[in-house]
């Protein structure tokens, strides 16, 4: 034991928890400040050294300093040093621990840290910490996009801070909640609770918290389609970080969203500028005058919102690097990828996805690896429309388009993100529907499990591409001339019970194909018998008769 290192008080000790749970952030980063000798000359071996360590994480996440302040603090505890804590202090510790692997995007050794808590909370009487616990893990499942464990986490941790009578504490677990349900398509439940946790925390002075709240409200008009909205609580959320910190982590976040939406405006701005090209092009053919070069504030528009774009991700990726962050850094990266796709530099934005995807995969971050190969399905696709290397090599863009959308697809469905698996199953469809291809059928059944996944509830650009799988699948696919006449009323001299049989003779077949020619299947799928089934199989020839 170091007899010149600083005691850590009982009496301390208490006022930081108070503060924490109140979430009073200036006074007790204020009373951090104070004890800064506890931090030049820390012993694990000292009375309350393990709660401490316990404490200073919570305030790390808050904004007090770095990450790398808790990990210099926590690599002190050697093995003997360890083996004498007391139960709490050891408890106290493990959070610690887990919140650095947290900070490091190691989730799964975060979540190991937090679930040893958990199994010993009815040998604690501390029940902040149980509380905390559960929230931490939640905030780890979510990174890992297991949305439905994490709602269920941060309820627990919620509902503990409410009984110990922590409002303010529950009101910072039940932002996470409210993100929980958004990613779930409930946006009005999640705005609700957005707004009664502002309510309760507009009292405190957590800069960190409100500005989170203000970001969540961007992200969800972002995907409502309100883009000026969403840079409004965008650039709300960015002044509330700087309050605690100009550097912190979230605004780097903040602004790569942000970029984004310009990303979104511009590509509205696009479509308005070529628009606006066809109708000249149009009237031009028909000999009748053009109004020159169009509107010039669009085109004016489109690049100031590019440049911003392109300097708020630089902002942005700067922050990140600090930090070493892979997700951010990832982020950021698939953003200008997008940017360079939009401008049709292939290349770069081939780079930029593979960067995206690096990163994320040192990370085993499956969000973020499913987004970057998506990416390259999109790059690919964009070649094969344009004959890129076609004349060397006929259809390796295409086929690497496919891989692509296959891969995706199958990280994508290693997490819960629901509105992810449904916009890789639309760009496995426009592979389908690309001009090497051309197979509309496929790209059927792709558009089926995206209607069946969705819902109607897609996210930002999701939409129009939804749009355009749409567009092709109906523009490929030939209507039946039995069921074109019969929409037009011309059923000559059938019978209701002729037409139905008819009918199943054209669709049982159809559902038969697509359910693996499993008669089980297709009678379960449409609520017949399996009798019927093989009866109207055999009469359309698809089946043999038992005995033949």
């Amino acid at each position: 034991m170091n007899p010149n290192s600083a005691e850590i008080s009982d009496e301390f000790l208490a006022r930081l928890k108070q503060d924490l749970v109140s979430r009073r952030v200036e006074r007790g980063m204020a009373l951090l400040e104070d004890h800064r000798q506890l931090l030049a000359s820390f012993d694990p071996e000292k009375k309350n050294a393990g709660r401490f360590a316990g404490y200073l994480a919570q305030w790390v996440d808050l904004g007090f300093e770095r990450n790398g302040l808790v990990k210099g603090i926590v690599a002190l505890f050697s093995k003997a040093a360890r083996a004498h804590l007391p139960l709490e202090d050891y408890l106290y510790l493990r959070m610690a621990e887990g919140m650095v692997a947290m900070s490091e995007e190691s989730t799964d050794e975060a979540i190991r840290h937090f679930d040893f808590v958990l199994s010993l909370d009815h040998e604690t009487a501390d029940q902040e910490l149980v509380a905390i616990a559960n929230f931490w893990k939640g905030r780890c499942l979510r990174m890992k996009g297991e949305y439905d464990q994490a709602r269920g986490f941060a309820i627990k941790g919620r509902d503990l801070a409410l009984q110990l009578g922590h409002q303010p504490m529950a009101a910072v677990m039940r932002v996470l909640e409210s993100w929980l349900f958004f990613q779930k398509g409930d946006a009005k439940q999640a705005i609700d609770i957005l707004q009664e946790t502002e309510a309760v925390l507009s009292e405190t002075d957590d800069y960190l918290t409100l500005g989170n709240i203000h970001s969540s409200y961007g992200r969800i008009a972002r995907r409502q389609g309100r883009y000026q909205h969403a840079i409004d609580s965008f650039t709300s959320a960015i002044s509330l970080y700087k309050k605690r910190d100009p550097q912190h982590r979230n605004v780097a976040r903040t602004l790569n969203n942000m970029a984004y939406v310009k990303r979104l405006i511009a590509l509205q701005l696009r479509r308005k500028i070529d628009a606006d090209a066809a109708r000249r092009r149009k009237a031009a053919v028909r000999g009748r005058a053009s109004n020159g070069q169009g509107k010039p504030q669009y085109r004016n528009r489109f690049e100031q919102l590019r440049e911003a774009a392109l300097a708020e991700l630089a902002e942005a990726a700067a922050i990140y690097q600090q930090y070493e962050y892979h997700h951010g850094l990832g982020s950021v990266n698939l953003n200008y990828a997008y940017l360079y796709l939009d401008n049709g530099d292939l290349e770069q934005a081939e780079a930029a996805a593979k960067t995206s995807f690096r990163l994320a995969e040192e990370k085993r971050d499956y969000i973020l690896m499913a987004r970057a190969r998506m990416l390259r399905c999109m790059i690919e696709n964009a070649r094969v429309e344009e004959g890129i290397g076609e004349s060397t090599e006929p259809g390796n863009h295409a086929r690497l388009a496919q891989d692509f959308a296959h891969e995706a697809i199958d990280l994508a469905k290693h997490t819960q993100n629901r509105r992810l698996l449904a916009h890789t199953y639309i760009w496995q469809g426009l592979t389908h529907c690309n001009r090497f291809f051309d197979d509309p059928d496929a790209a059927r059944l792709c558009y089926d499990q995206v209607i069946t996944l969705s819902k109607g509830d897609h996210a930002d650009s999701a939409w129009e591409d939804l749009q355009t799988l749409k567009a092709k699948v109906l523009r490929g696919g030939n209507v039946n001339p039995t069921l074109r006449a019969w929409s037009q009323g011309s059923v000559g001299d059938k019978t209701f019970q002729q037409i139905s049989e008819e009918f199943a003779e054209l669709i049982i077949p159809k559902v038969w194909e697509r359910e693996g020619r499993k008669v089980s299947r297709v009678a379960a799928r449409l609520s017949v018998s399996p009798k019927k089934v093989r009866r109207i199989l055999n009469r359309v020839g698809l089946r043999k008769p038992r005995g033949e």
